[in-house]
């Protein structure tokens, strides 16, 4: 305690009547081989305080943020491979030392010559309170479903976590507490957080040019993601052997401040270029329209059309995607067609509102079930096994695929 008061001392922080709260996180994201961030809030302007270092000792090194709701600290001087701790400390209630601090713990990203990773997959997370005609509350089975599946996730072994899109119902940061953070606090505190943007993202008045600032308000300013020219729209990180690529899908689902994704696009040419320079990585796509797709939705034709192609060009294995409220997967496909060795796209639409229907059957399709649910994957040099699981427990499917 003597140390946290010190650190007052020469910060020369100001001494008021209430104990800072954390209404959100702590929760990580972008995480490199030698850094990782970590946010949080705070229902009042305070400090925060984070010590960290090599599992377990995580008081070697100590981060102080200034005094403010929203909080973003970056870890420097890690080192790849290795598994770290954390404690985030803010005020008590007299303002003259910390409440006991939240722990946590991570793992920075992998350098090339490791050939072992794995990571959970979700997405569509988001859905309003359910209420009836009157609006008096019913029983939520979307809330029940969110924290049966954050129970399960928190499970399992993991390095990061992938979400296809669609944090929210609505794309309001107001909402993300409550339909996001809360539910996945214990799982977001120890897995750093990667999104491929979803409609939502982009707000309900996508379509309106006046939408413009509304990512920048209620997203960008509260995430952190591996830089590109276009972060947080589309984005890529390397882990173990394997490169992460991450495509804005929206302006083909109406958001007219979304990149464009013809043959000529900006996103396009990216998406050539980082997919060639991934040499034999294994080349996992995440992205939140559908290829394929037998859901209510159905497929996004301009996505496959100008995207589809490419992918089996440059060698991608496997497509993570949303954009319909069910799990699906497809055998692998090659020019229409179902090829061993094509790229198979998996839909996971974890769905906390209620998961949809088989509506638009094709053949491309291996295994759909309308289930709320998540995924884990694990990679094993040439090997990668993923297995899907409902809010239940139960396993939905398996399969592996070979680079």
């Amino acid at each position: 305690m003597k140390n946290f008061l010190w650190i007052f001392f020469i910060c020369g922080i100001s001494i008021s009547s209430s104990a800072a709260q954390l209404t959100r996180g702590p929760y990580l994201e972008d995480p490199t081989q030698s850094t990782v961030v970590v946010r949080w809030q705070t229902n009042t302007p305070s400090p925060g305080w984070l010590e960290y270092g090599p599992a377990p000792r995580c008081n070697q090194i100590m981060t102080v943020t200034p005094e403010a709701y929203n909080h973003k600290a970056v870890l420097y001087g890690l080192v790849p491979n290795q598994d770290f701790c954390y404690r985030l400390y803010v005020y008590n209630q007299n303002r003259d030392g910390v409440q006991e601090p939240v722990e946590g713990h991570f793992r920075t990203l992998f350098s090339a010559e490791r050939k072992i990773v794995q990571f959970l997959v979700m997405g569509d997370t988001g859905a309003s309170a359910a209420v009836d005609e009157e609006g008096n509350p019913l029983p939520d089975e979307a809330a029940q479903a969110r924290e049966s599946l954050a129970k399960l996730m928190d499970e399992e072994k993991s390095d990061f976590i992938i979400h296809t899109g669609n944090i929210t119902s609505t794309g309001l940061n107001e909402e993300a507490n409550s339909q996001f953070f809360i539910p996945f606090q214990k799982v977001l505190e120890h897995n750093p957080l990667f999104v491929a943007l979803g409609p939502h993202e982009y707000g309900p008045a996508r379509e309106s040019r006046e939408s413009k600032s509304f990512l920048q308000s209620n997203y960008t300013r509260y995430h952190s993601m591996s830089w590109s020219n276009a972060t947080p729209k589309y984005y890529s990180f390397d882990t173990a052997n394997a490169r992460f690529i991450f495509l804005d899908t929206n302006v083909a689902q109406g958001a007219v401040w979304a990149p464009e994704i013809g043959e000529d696009s900006s996103q396009t040419k990216w998406l050539k270029t980082t997919l060639a320079g991934a040499g034999e990585k294994w080349k996992i796509v995440v992205m939140n329209a559908p290829a394929y797709s037998s859901g209510v939705n159905g497929p996004n034709q301009e996505v496959f059309f100008n995207w589809v192609k490419i992918f089996e060009d440059y060698g991608v294995k496997l497509v993570l995607q949303g954009g319909d409220k069910n799990y699906e997967r497809t055998f692998g496909m090659f020019r229409g067609e179902t090829k061993p060795r094509g790229v198979t796209y998996v839909t996971l639409g974890t769905s906390a509102s209620h998961p949809t229907k088989r509506e638009n059957p094709d053949p491309s399709t291996a295994r759909f079930v309308s289930a709320r649910h998540y995924a884990s994957v694990r990679i094993v040099d040439r090997k990668l096994s993923v297995k899907v699981y409902s809010d239940r427990g139960k396993q939905l499917d398996s399969f592996d695929l070979y680079l």
